[in-house]
């Protein structure tokens, strides 16, 4: 259980620390790429889907057992990033270094599913 409660808040944390910028540097990222302002909605759209994951990841990691089977839908939250990079890339529609930004959801996802495996789930009661 440990281990799941510092890989969930560690995950937490830093998506925290990730992503919160974004809100306020919106002009940075229009530099690569169409400016955010062609698609707001979408933008914060995402950036406030994520937070919330990150606030998930956070509750899962203060009590692992209880919250068990959130991490299951939090394989899919790390897993729909890598396989959209991974086809986005094979396709020829993002370059490697856009694709490498699946590197540390890829990690993530590892540790999420080997902290799902080593936390057993709450069967008192039962």
């Amino acid at each position: 259980m440990t281990f799941a409660k510092y890989v969930f808040i560690g995950a937490g944390v830093w998506g925290i620390l990730v992503l919160a910028p974004l809100f306020f540097l919106v002009d940075i990222t229009g530099r690569a790429y169409a400016p955010p302002n062609d698609y707001p909605h979408f933008f914060y759209g995402f950036l406030a889907v994520a937070m919330a994951w990150q606030i998930v990841f956070l509750i899962i990691g203060s009590n692992p057992v209880r919250f068990r089977p959130l991490m299951i839908p939090g394989f899919i939250e790390k897993a729909g990033y890598i396989i959209a990079a991974t086809v986005l890339h094979g396709q020829g529609r993002i370059s490697a270094t856009d694709a490498g930004t699946a590197i540390p959801d890829s990690v993530l996802l590892v540790l999420f599913i080997v902290a799902f495996v080593k936390t057993q789930p709450n069967t008192r009661g039962q």
